[in-house]
């Protein structure tokens, strides 16, 4: 397939204070630097990285720096970062929203690009006139676009208000029309940022499935950005994850999300044990009785799907309290969850008392990938009511990373592209 769009060394560095990024002493300095010294431009070489969570010394930023890419024809990209990491920032530069600090982007065919719900809209004009308006400022004809109007009015679904100024649009009615003009008026290369995420389910499931269509049927170019790694894994084919703004990884898709998540989860080993349990914490309970520390029996972090994964909880009593369960939630590494534990076995404890309790996961059966943990501890059961003392949400990680060689020969491959829990099925003829 030939290249469809071509990132050459693209940086691009902003000034943080300020709306302008230059001032006239910057002008002067930068002026003499290079028109009388001949060298280069002095602030391209000074700047941080964008870490947006802390404090740095420089008051310039590199959003973006040293971008190399290709995307072939028919590819569906998948950019993929925590906010802050130059996604958003990549695709304003290809659609010519801003200007790159260096290097080029090379793009064959016409772009079409929903970076923000209304991006290209006027708010006095109809959802008619918005859409001739879209579609020439792509460079279609009127012909053409009364031809596909029939079918972006249909998909949009917002037929009986096509006639209303968009100003009277809610933001979801105003990024189905916006897509729907985007997807359908034949652009050799559609990019969309995040802006699904204002659709509803129908919508979105409608939407993914005409960006396979356009990328698979019609042989165009995607590029999504999205923090729904369900959507992400379901469309794209490719993918490259930003950290701070430069590649981390560039690849296919799925080793991209796990790169992605299992990254983010590495954040947790970055904070002390103690630490981690006062942010874990879900302010507004009794606490009767509160978790002092939360960890793996011998620090391992890492089993095999069958193995026993056993959580060391200590607690203290801030009152003497009797029959205390400690329940449990198992989230996948995109927070979403699959399964818990409600604690049968039932331990007393005294004011200002310490204890440890072991407690055992048997029988998981979880596939390959990171999974996180939330805790709570209380009493009572379903019939009489639950009273929670102490809730840790995600206070701790951990990784299945295969299977023992010894137990389920052959399905060494498995991991959550079928979901996160294997099941044994036994087959008798009948």
């Amino acid at each position: 397939m030939p290249t469809a769009i071509k990132f050459e060394n693209i940086s691009k560095q902003y000034r943080l204070g300020l709306v302008s990024t230059r001032t006239l002493s910057h002008d002067l300095k930068r002026w003499y630097t290079m028109n009388i010294l001949g060298k280069e431009d002095p602030y391209l070489k000074i700047g941080e990285v964008n870490d947006r969570a802390h404090k740095g010394t420089s008051e310039y930023v590199w959003a973006l720096k040293d971008i190399n890419f290709e995307v072939k024809q028919g590819d569906v990209l998948g950019i993929i970062g925590k906010n802050g990491a130059g996604k958003s920032t990549l695709l304003k530069i290809l659609s010519k929203v801003t200007t790159p600090t260096t290097g080029i982007i090379k793009a064959r065919g016409r772009i079409a690009s929903l970076l923000e719900v209304g991006t290209g809209f006027h708010p006095e004009m109809t959802g008619c006139e918005n859409i001739y308006m879209n579609g020439a400022i792509m460079g279609m004809t009127k012909a053409e676009i009364t031809r596909k109007l029939d079918e972006i009015v249909d998909f949009s679904g917002v037929e009986r208000y096509l006639d209303t100024p968009v100003k009277r649009y809610s933001s979801g009615m105003t990024v189905r029309l916006g897509f729907a003009i985007a997807a359908h008026l034949d652009p050799e290369i559609l990019v969309v940022d995040e802006v699904l995420a204002v659709g509803d389910a129908e919508f979105q499931k409608k939407a993914i499935g005409k960006m396979q269509d356009v990328s698979k049927g019609e042989g165009r170019t995607v590029l999504f950005v999205s923090h729904n790694m369900g959507a992400v894994r379901n469309l794209c084919t490719k993918s490259i994850v930003l950290v701070d703004g430069k590649i981390a990884f560039e690849g296919k898709t799925e080793p991209g999300i796990s790169f992605y998540l299992n990254n983010k989860l590495e954040s947790y080993n970055l904070i002390s044990k103690e630490a981690l349990v006062a942010k874990s914490r879900i302010k507004g309970y009794a606490l009767d009785v509160k978790f002092l520390d939360v960890g793996f029996e011998q620090n391992n972090e890492s089993f095999y799907t069958n193995d026993e994964i056993t959580l060391i909880c200590k607690f203290i009593g801030n009152r003497k309290t009797e029959n205390i369960r400690i329940n449990g939630t198992i989230f996948n590494n995109e927070e979403q969850p699959i399964g818990g534990w409600f604690g049968n076995d039932l331990f007393d404890i005294n004011e200002n008392e310490e204890k440890t309790i072991r407690l055992c996961l048997k029988n998981h059966k979880l596939a390959i990938g990171g999974y996180l943990v939330s805790l709570s501890v209380g009493k009572g059961n379903f019939a009489e009511g639950m009273v929670d003392f102490d809730v840790l949400h995600q206070v701790t990680k951990f990784n299945i990373i295969g299977f023992d060689s010894k137990d389920l020969v052959g399905y060494t491959v498995w991991n959550n592209r079928w979901g996160n829990v294997l099941f044994d099925v036994d087959y008798h003829s009948i």
